[in-house]
């Protein structure tokens, strides 16, 4: 090679390195643009901000949107949609707990207010919609009490909505409700391992008691086209069942429990008959997406159907059934806090009535008795806790308020007497001079006693194994107006998902509890307030007022929809597009306008 074309040669390379670096260059400085460098934090702030960036994620798929603070919801909302969107509409909601329950005492009838979820949940809707009831009459007087038509005008004192009463045999109830919906449905859906029972004898008193429920959604029913919300595990059939009598009434139907995954769901003996019945419902709802994509998976694995994964719709059977998440919330603000003295008040009321010093700190439960809550791995806990960090014995008593349920049921009967063994068993262990560290109370509690017990504790534990959203850690914070206390929350709750400054927990690590417990313990009365004021403007925004809002809106879309269809004949050949769904802006907009 020449010397020329040895100095070409090299003249390439060199030009070809540096363009090579002058790219390279650009591609940093591109790079810095888009990325700024992360400013100098203290450490793991950087982890921080993406974990909280991931949560907004998740919280805003479960539906809460950044803007629904913007709207106060309440019932004159509730009011106002239904009368600008649904004029004329009657509300009609189906359970089979009664919100107001009679019964026989030896100095007259008692009126008894269950201090229930749904109940809770429920109740100021339909005084908010003068609705009517539907639900199933167990308390010894509620016979006493209705009308020639199975009515009473509640609440008492200021009646304003309809209850209608249904009356069960006993084999019915023990079929229907004991049987199949406790023993099969209840332990399918909830991952405690505990093994459903299924008996054809309890699926045909199920079946019956959803067609007498259908019966008398009918007879109740002004028209035919009302608003039936139909609630939770017990009537999975009965959506259908009103569909095939009143084909132009929007059923929403809400699913309080969890929903398993499909290989879980396919142990039911009867597991298209249970989804054909759900996809009678123009909207489903669930508490979080995870349930409803679960659901969603079920039905494309044991029905023919036709699933729209983008509009969250299935059509099936000629008929296109909304799946949504709406977790469910509470009242807010809560009436019962008039009615309850200051805090101070409250923790002097209770310490006294138990007997407990002035020092000691007072970790609470409040659930039914269910082998779901997790009350047996919560006294783990606390045993793990004394044995770690004995100092702490003297110094915190536990109260756990256990209401009885389904206590003829074997899985009951034995998870009572576990419970009660197990808090004797710490009583001797730790107790001393007249403390005790556990205090079982297995008795029924008004909603006034509980928020009663809220307000007077340093600690709530809510360990549930699995729950669909748990409103006892709402009630808790919507409790707490002096923005102190602190929460500890199973991640397996769906409330972990909105209350994300609570103390998240596995509620199947005893260690890990026990050291969450000590740090409850020990936090400062700033830092619970810090952690209290975002959870209650949480339970304050997207309260219970809202989630029946968002579905009574989404129902609101689906009649006019419905309406235009039968108007120029299209019928329900096509999916909804998901301007069927209301969105959140589009909520904001109707309930500001």
């Amino acid at each position: 090679m020449t010397d020329y074309g040895a100095d070409l040669l090299w003249v390439l390379i060199l030009a070809s390195l540096g363009l090579s670096a002058l790219a390279v260059f650009f591609s940093i400085s591109r790079q810095r643009r888009n990325h700024p460098p992360a400013v100098t934090h203290p450490a793991g702030e950087d982890v921080a901000a993406e974990a909280a960036r991931k949560v907004i994620r998740e919280f805003e798929k479960n539906g809460q949107s950044a803007d629904a603070a913007l709207v106060t919801w309440s019932p004159e909302t509730l009011r106002k949609i239904l009368a600008d969107d649904l004029p004329d509409a009657q509300v009609i909601v189906v359970s089979n707990r009664e919100p107001y329950i009679h019964n026989v005492r030896d100095d007259g009838v008692e009126l008894v207010v269950p201090a229930s979820g749904l109940v809770s949940a429920l109740e100021p809707i339909t005084r908010a919609c003068a609705g009517t009831w539907i639900a199933y009459g167990g308390g010894t007087a509620d016979r006493l009490t209705v009308d020639k038509d199975d009515r009473v005008q509640v609440p008492p004192g200021n009646p304003s909505y309809t209850l209608r009463r249904v009356w069960l045999t006993e084999e019915e109830h023990q079929g229907y409700y004991l049987g199949f919906a406790n023993e099969g449905l209840w332990p399918l859906c909830h991952i405690a391992f505990t093994r459903p029972i299924f008996r054809a004898s309890d699926w045909e008193a199920y079946e019956a008691v959803n067609r007498k429920f259908a019966d008398t959604v009918v007879a109740e029913a002004r028209n035919e086209r009302p608003i039936v919300l139909v609630q939770d595990y017990h009537f999975a059939l009965l959506p259908r069942m009103i569909r095939e009598r009143l084909p132009e009434a929007i059923v929403i139907t809400f699913w309080h429990i969890p929903w398993p995954n499909s290989e879980v769901y396919s142990i039911c003996p009867w597991r298209e008959r249970i989804l054909e019945g759900l996809l009678g419902s123009s909207i489903i709802g669930f508490h979080t997406q995870f349930h409803a994509n679960n659901f969603t998976e079920s039905v494309d694995r044991f029905l023919e159907s036709r699933i729209e994964r983008a509009d969250a719709a299935i059509s099936y059977g000629g008929q296109t059934t909304l799946v949504h998440a709406y977790p469910i919330s509470i009242e807010w603000p809560a009436a019962l806090l008039a009615k309850l003295p200051d805090v101070d008040d409250c923790r002097a009321r209770l310490r006294n009535r138990f007997g407990l010093k002035a020092d000691v700190k007072l970790g609470v439960g409040v659930e039914r008795l269910d082998y779901t809550k997790g009350i047996l791995d919560r006294f783990q806990a606390l045993d793990e806790l004394f044995k770690r960090y004995p100092e702490w014995i003297g110094k915190l008593v536990f109260l756990q308020i256990a209401a009885p349920s389904r206590g003829t049921l074997p899985a009951y009967k034995q998870l009572h007497d576990e419970c009660h063994r197990y808090a004797e068993e710490l009583n001797e262990r730790y107790g001393r001079d007249g403390y005790k560290p556990v205090i079982m109370v297995a008795e029924h509690h008004t909603q006034e006693q509980v928020y009663e017990i809220y307000r007077a504790a340093d600690i709530c534990m809510v360990t549930s194994l699995h729950d669909g959203m748990n409103l006892v850690a709402k009630e808790f914070v919507a409790a707490r107006d002096d923005e102190q206390g602190v929460l500890m929350l199973s991640t397996f709750a769906g409330a972990s998902r909105e209350l994300l400054e609570a103390l998240i927990v596995n509620p199947y690590d005893a260690a890990m509890m026990s050291e969450t417990l000590l740090q409850a313990l020990t936090m400062t009365p700033d830092e619970q307030r810090e952690r209290m004021r975002p959870m209650r403007q949480m339970v304050r925004d997207n309260n219970v007022y809202r989630w029946a809002g968002s579905m009574l809106l989404d129902a609101a879309r689906l009649r006019k929809r419905g309406d235009v269809d039968r108007a120029t004949g299209t019928g329900d050949r096509q999916p909804p597009s998901v301007d069927n769904v209301v969105s959140m802006f589009e909520r904001k907009r109707l309930a500001m306008s």
